[in-house]
């Protein structure tokens, strides 16, 4: 292990998935997405962390779409071209048999010269069995007896390795509940017999509680793991005492989500609306709020990172700098646009064989495909969406995964290439497959409009529109998440009915009219207002939505305590 990451001590932060780059598929969306910014601001604010995941050989999966219906495929991918073998090795014990895992060293290397390790765990190993050799095969794969192993892996397995690796850990931080395990393996490191009888142990929760930190990523109960006791019985055997998980867990299920709770001092949300949620669906526990941030250096295009060097200097190590978007004159902020406008067109080209209108806007949804994210919210009225279009032209581009065994989701993208085809002619679109970090930028920064559209209040935060705003372009959203935070009505962009309609009735209604009466009017009739928008958009919203100001809160707040 390299001294330069055990010489000090280190915050780890634990998560299932992370973003690395588009060649390593060990993330499937937004949460391995925010992990991958919160280690790259790490590095450049020079904070040491270490980060813990899994190695997902497979991947997620590669996206291909056949006449309109998605089509998985293995997304495998060799580590050792990315990464070195550490020779530590820890074992964890599964229905009663141990497996062997060993680590990957990933070092990120942030382009200010900082540098993060990032541990990637991995059951491949000779020692084990076929089955136990896949463990860490598939990112979100195979069933509930796999994915609690997969987190006995993260958790249980993880804290061993650091401490394989001699690794000084001064706080724990779980990126979402699938690592509280590593919860458990603390108290069980640290209890101490009762009067001498090895039978009866006693757990030191509040010194678990003072150096773990838990946030929360999602209301959606699908979001948070809850296995039943009969199969953690079954897999972990006697690891603790059960009269004990319970207590911490909850009576009927073992809770990921409120194990973390329990055992962790510290608990955010990751926006105002989230943490306030958060706080009616958890009554009891003090949850914070830390509205995600996006890295500036990794979700800015090359035309608009060249124009901020040249006229605000610093900006992706301070990008609170961007509120100085005024000096740069109009033209230039149109003209980067413009180029990151023609690389998309030309990407469309190359992936589609369709050719964008370089002077109309592009309205952009790229999301992972599912229900409450309502994809297809903007084609609620095909005829009323053509007659907008005939008045005032605009195109469509649109990308995003369904989960291999969200039939809904997958549904949805067969119904949006059907909805497609129904307004050309009138409308030029395209759905983009395989979406991923490389085509996420291409996106955030050459759309014109970035369109979000979730049902309320199930967006906990959302994180593409904050990479729009790096790129100038405005966000026309739901308000939900973060964008509650960063809508100035006709100011930063534009908002999508109202935070009172808990019935989400009237959002078609609210889309079609400010689209059709004030979005669009703009974007053809006013250069000068339009530039406007976008320059707000990066001053008023990529100033502060950014991941630099995010660990800066967590260090201040969760980290020095």
């Amino acid at each position: 292990m390299h001294y330069e990451f055990t010489h000090q001590s280190r915050i780890a932060y634990f998560t299932m998935e992370i973003a690395l780059m588009s060649n390593i598929p060990t993330y499937s969306g937004g949460l391995g997405v925010l992990a991958g910014d919160v280690m790259r601001a790490g590095a450049d604010i020079e904070l040491p962390l270490v980060a813990v995941s899994l190695v997902s050989r497979a991947g997620y999966f590669r996206q291909e779409i056949l006449e309109g219906r998605q089509v998985e495929h293995p997304d495998t991918w060799d580590p050792a071209q990315w990464a070195h073998p550490l020779d530590a090795k820890i074992a964890v014990n599964m229905e009663g048999r141990e497996v062997w895992v060993r680590g990957w060293l990933y070092v990120l290397q942030g382009h200010l010269g900082g540098r993060e390790p990032v541990i990637l765990l991995d059951t491949d190993l000779d020692e084990n069995s076929k089955d136990d050799r896949e463990i860490t095969h598939y990112l979100y794969g195979g069933d509930q007896v796999y994915r609690l192993k997969q987190e006995i892996v993260l958790g249980i397995g993880g804290l061993r390795m650091l401490y394989a690796l001699g690794f000084q850990i001064r706080q724990y931080h779980m990126n979402e509940g699938h690592s509280a395990l590593l919860a458990l393996e603390l108290l069980r490191r640290n209890a101490i017999t009762e009067n001498g009888d090895e039978n009866h142990l006693s757990y030191d929760i509040p010194m678990v509680r003072k150096i773990c930190n838990f946030t929360t990523h999602t209301p959606v109960e699908a979001g948070h793991d809850q296995f039943p006791y009969e199969l953690v019985q079954s897999v972990l055997r006697d690891f603790i005492e059960f009269s004990e998980l319970k207590a911490v867990a909850g009576e009927e299920k073992l809770n990921m989500t409120k194990l973390a709770l329990n055992l962790s001092e510290y608990v955010n949300g990751v926006a105002l609306k989230h943490a306030e949620i958060s706080r009616k669906m958890y009554p009891g526990y003090h949850v914070h709020a830390v509205t995600n941030g996006v890295h500036p250096y990794t979700w800015t295009s090359r035309s608009f990172s060249s124009l901020y060097d040249e006229y605000l200097p610093g900006w992706c190590h301070e990008p609170q700098l961007l509120v100085r978007v005024d000096q740069i004159p109009d033209e230039a902020i149109w003209e980067a646009h413009r180029r990151s406008r023609l690389d998309l067109i030309g990407l469309i080209k190359s992936l589609t064989g369709k050719e964008f209108n370089a002077e109309w806007p592009i309205i952009g949804f790229a999301r992972r495909m599912t229900a409450y994210k309502r994809p297809d919210l903007l084609f609620s009225d095909i005829e009323r969406l053509k007659s907008i279009a005939s008045n005032h032209p605009f195109q469509i581009v649109m990308a995003g995964k369904a989960h291999p065994n969200d039939e809904g989701g997958k549904k949805l993208i067969e119904m949006l290439h059907t909805h497609l085809a129904d307004v050309s002619g009138i409308i030029q679109s395209a759905f983009l497959p395989n979406y991923d970090m490389d085509l996420a930028l291409s996106l955030v920064s050459g759309v014109d409009i970035w369109l979000n559209t979730p049902l309320r209040p199930l967006e906990a935060s959302g994180t593409s529109g904050m990479k729009a705003a790096l790129n100038g372009v405005p966000s026309f959203s739901v308000l939900d998440g973060w964008w509650i935070e960063g809508c100035i009505e006709g100011v930063t962009g534009w908002g999508i009915g109202n935070q009172a309609d808990k019935s989400n009735g009237d959002d078609a209604r609210f889309l079609y009219e400010k689209l059709e009466k004030t979005v669009l009017p703009l974007y053809h009739d006013d250069r000068k207002g339009w530039i406007s928008v976008m320059k707000n958009a990066i001053g008023k919203n990529a100033s502060y939505f950014n991941s630099h100001r995010m660990m800066r809160r967590y260090a201040t707040e969760a980290y020095v305590r």
